[in-house]
């Protein structure tokens, strides 16, 4: 069915964009503009005639090469440090997703049981508030000086930076269940075990949904600062090895995939959330 507001809000979206990008343009431009007239002189005596002058930062179109390179192969594989972009979103990826699990086996349990237990409550929830502020990255060097291998210990950062919000929302969504449905599971003596998955967790899968959510945007965003510190490859560390290599428009380029695959999954837990709550 056609929905006129989306097409106008589709139709703005884009006229932003373009206008970023005549921004943009206009910007390197001039600023390129500048650059040349007050160095020209000097650059061509200190490197030749032939020498390619360099215009500070990339321009749309530089980007748009970059786009075009990497995505038309994203998954070459020419050594170490010079793999393409899918390779590196795979990578960081996974260790996403790992430390993710992890995660969720150690926080829904806990949650549920700190949810209905108020005496678990009282007793975890110091350690909760001392835990939970700790930037994620402050355990990275304790990590690498326990595991000795800096891939488990990017992953045990996203299992670190993931655990909280997950924890909190599964001990909040199961402690606002309702309390006459759990008197009447109560009166119609169902077994624990059948009242949590029957009773509790459809009801608390909203708020533990949304705890998921929240924890998945933090650990894509502190898998790139992790592989930045100690990866030997992924989005992060593609980030930084192009930024040494003073090649700004690919970092540029891998900006922006970061954010898409961030959006992808923010939608993928949205949409889950919306499945959990329809049926609810």
């Amino acid at each position: 069915m056609f929905k006129p507001q989306g097409f106008q809000a589709a139709l703005i979206s884009l006229l932003l964009f373009l206008l970023f990008l005549g921004m943009w343009s206009l910007a390197t431009f001039t600023r390129e503009q500048a650059t040349l007239s007050s160095v020209d002189a000097e650059y061509t005596v200190l490197m030749g005639k032939g020498a390619e002058k360099s215009s500070g930062f990339p321009t749309p179109s530089k980007v748009g090469e970059a786009f075009i390179t990497y995505l038309s192969d994203p998954f070459y594989d020419n050594g170490p440090n010079d793999k393409g972009i899918g390779i590196q979103l795979a990578h960081s990826l996974g260790r996403v997703a790992l430390g993710f699990l992890l995660a969720v086996i150690v926080a829904l349990p806990l949650g549920f049981a700190i949810g209905m237990s108020p005496l678990l409550l009282q007793a975890f929830n110091p350690f909760i508030q001392i835990l939970k502020p700790i930037s994620p990255l402050a355990w990275m060097p304790i990590a690498l000086y326990s595991l000795k291998d800096s891939d488990v210990s990017g992953i045990f950062v996203i299992f670190i930076c993931s655990l909280w919000p997950m924890l909190i929302n599964t001990a909040f969504g199961v402690a606002s269940v309702r309390k006459d449905w759990i008197n009447v599971a109560r009166t119609l003596e169902v077994s624990p075990l059948r009242k949590a998955f029957q009773v509790i967790l459809p009801a608390a899968a909203p708020t533990i949904l949304t705890g998921m959510r929240i924890s998945m945007g933090i650990a894509w965003l502190v898998i790139v600062a992790a592989e930045m510190l100690v990866g030997s490859i992924g989005i992060g560390y593609f980030v930084w090895n192009e930024w040494n290599n003073l090649a700004l428009h690919n970092v540029i380029f891998a900006v922006v995939m970061i954010g898409f695959v961030g959006m992808i999954l923010d939608q993928i837990f949205g949409v889950l959330q919306k499945f959990v709550t329809y049926r609810e």
